[in-house]
């Protein structure tokens, strides 16, 4: 695929928001496939998926696109992770809303005799609480008074699909920073929005972001912290194996932000897949022209690397990690600023993961009051 031009990004949203509205009117699968569903048995139901719509010589499409309206294709899909990892594997049909949980690969003949071809809902692989079944996602209590921010879409979208998520929105926040804003309007942007750091200092992302922007430095590093030690948390995993791309947008737009062309995302080993699927993330928005030098046809470059961390919990803490970025040993350092960090051969602007997600909705929404209500300075639920 060419490199995009601006102009190239737009009609490409377009086109993909036509496509997306369009396999929106055809039935799909989509099963769960973070690391707990993947754990019992999600690739298999994939698999067993596929071989049922073969057996039956339906045609079946992973993506957004379909055949005319007279050979309509069925989509399976596997998405991020959807939150309610006790009850994996999961599977969800759409435009039903109708949500299974623990299914078995032999499940997969029923559903899809059933269910996809005969608009029947399965009682006994819904969610059930009192007494009650509960066969839509949205009514389930666990999920009915969430509001989702930084995972909005972990679970509904197919995680290594670049124009799925253009087509969602997805870099039209950076196109935005990247034409139509200055580095100092952009820092002011995320000002403020009130937008803060996740983790439990609460750092103002506006005021790191400006004092990186002010660093005299030849050399600026944009680095991402997805180490995520705690134990159980999960979170920044889940971002990124279910929603790669935001984290390489919020990036980029710090990058724009402070003067940087190269950024890391620090990712413990521990999470295989979330590392598989940011490098498939990246290698399509280096295709596509989204990464790389001369972005969409202007003067930025920006190079984004994935770096495995050895399972320190101390390298979540920002100069330790740098430190292990480096080579060195993971070893905290005196703290002088938390806007920046200091290295003898450059200046770092650090942060946790769940902002960058935020600092692209923060960038996109039209109005500060929007940015407020979308990025709420807590720590949200997955």
């Amino acid at each position: 695929m060419s490199k995009l031009t601006r102009e190239e990004f737009r009609a490409l949203r377009t086109r993909a928001e036509h496509d997306l509205a369009q396999s929106r009117e055809v039935p799909s699968i989509l099963i769960c496939a973070g690391t707990g569903c993947i754990a019992g048995g999600a690739m298999k139901i994939y698999d067993n998926f596929k071989s049922e719509c073969e057996a039956r010589g339906l045609k079946v499409y992973v993506g957004l696109k379909h055949d005319t309206d007279e050979e309509k294709s069925l989509h399976v899909k596997m998405s991020g992770c959807h939150g309610f990892c006790e009850m994996g594997p999961l599977v969800h049909i759409e435009p039903m809303g109708v949500m299974y949980i623990h299914v078995k690969p032999e499940d997969c003949h029923e559903i899809l005799e059933k269910t996809v071809l005969g608009g029947e809902v399965i009682d006994r692989l819904v969610y059930h609480l009192d007494g009650t079944a509960y066969p839509k996602q949205e009514d389930i209590p666990f999920y009915k008074k969430q509001h989702r921010v930084v995972l909005e879409n972990c679970g509904t979208s197919d995680a290594e699909d670049i124009e799925e998520y253009i087509a969602k929105g997805g870099y039209s926040a950076f196109e935005k920073a990247l034409f139509e804003m200055t580095d100092e309007q952009i820092c002011r942007n995320i000002l403020d929005s009130g937008l803060r750091g996740r983790g439990g200092g609460g750092f103002p992302a506006g005021r790191k972001w400006d004092g990186a922007r002010k660093q005299k430095s030849a050399k600026k590093y944009i680095v991402c912290n997805g180490d995520e030690g705690d134990p159980g948390a999960f979170m920044d995993r889940s971002v990124m194996e279910g929603n790669p791309h935001s984290v390489l947008e919020g990036m980029m737009i710090a990058g724009l932000a402070v003067g940087s062309d190269e950024g890391y995302i620090y990712v413990r080993a521990e999470y295989p897949l979330a590392v598989n699927r940011l490098k498939t993330a990246i290698a399509r928005a280096e295709e596509m022209g989204l990464l790389g030098t001369n972005i969409l046809g202007s003067d930025f470059n920006f190079r984004i690397h994935v770096n495995k961390g050895a399972g320190a919990f101390v390298c979540g803490e920002g100069s330790a990690l740098t430190a292990s970025i480096e080579g060195n040993r993971g070893m905290p350092r005196a703290p002088s600023s938390m806007a920046c960090g200091q290295s003898p051969r450059c200046s770092t602007t650090w942060r946790r993961l769940p902002t960058s997600r935020s600092s692209s909705k923060t960038a996109w929404s039209g109005t500060i009051a929007s940015a407020r209500r979308r990025a709420p300075a807590r720590r949200p639920s997955p």
